[in-house]
C-alpha cells in the first residue's frame, strides 16, 4: 500500500513538471547574421514633445510673493474666470521693451500670460504687461472775450 501511494505521488510530480515545461514559451530563433556591411545607424531617441504654449489675457487680481504666482482675471468663452499662474526663474516679464522683475507686478495691471499646462499646474513662460495708456488730453473750453457793455 505504501508503494502504491509513493508511486501515485511520483507520477503526479512528474506530470506537474512536464506541464510547467510545456507552458513556458520557447525562445525566439535568432535572425541570420547580416552580411558584413556598415551597421545601420541607431535610431535617434525620441525627444519629449514640449507642452503646448497657450495664452490668457486679463487683469492681475493677486500677486503671491511667497509662491511666486499671480492670479489673472479674464474672459474665457464670454465667461469671467480667474486663473493662477506659477512663475519660475525662466519666466520672462516685460512691459514694452523693458524687462521687469516679479516684484514689479501689481494688482490691477493688464497682462497677457503665455503658459504651459502640465497636469493641473500652469507655469508662465512669459508675462507681457500692457504699457500704461496715455491719459487723454482734456480740451479746455475756449474762453470768450468778455463782451463790452452797450454804450448809452
Amino acid at each position: 500500500m505504501k508503494k502504491m501511494i509513493f508511486l501515485i505521488a511520483l507520477l503526479t510530480l512528474v506530470a506537474f513538471a512536464f506541464g510547467v515545461m510545456a507552458a513556458t514559451p520557447a525562445p525566439a530563433p535568432k535572425p541570420a547574421p547580416a552580411p558584413a556591411t556598415a551597421p545601420a545607424p541607431a535610431p535617434a531617441p525620441e525627444k519629449p514633445k514640449p507642452a503646448k504654449i497657450e495664452k490668457f489675457s486679463g487683469v492681475i487680481e493677486k500677486v503671491d510673493e511667497m509662491a511666486k504666482a499671480i492670479d489673472l482675471k479674464g474672459k474665457v468663452k464670454k465667461e469671467d474666470k480667474t486663473l493662477t499662474f506659477a512663475t519660475d526663474d525662466k519666466t520672462k516679464i516685460t512691459r514694452g521693451k523693458d524687462t521687469l522683475s516679479f516684484a514689479d507686478l501689481k494688482k490691477g495691471m493688464s497682462a497677457t500670460v503665455e503658459y504651459q499646462k502640465v497636469g493641473d499646474k500652469m507655469t508662465a513662460v512669459a508675462i507681457k504687461v500692457a504699457a500704461p495708456k496715455a491719459a487723454p488730453k482734456k480740451e479746455e473750453p475756449k474762453k470768450e472775450a468778455p463782451k463790452e457793455a452797450p454804450k448809452k
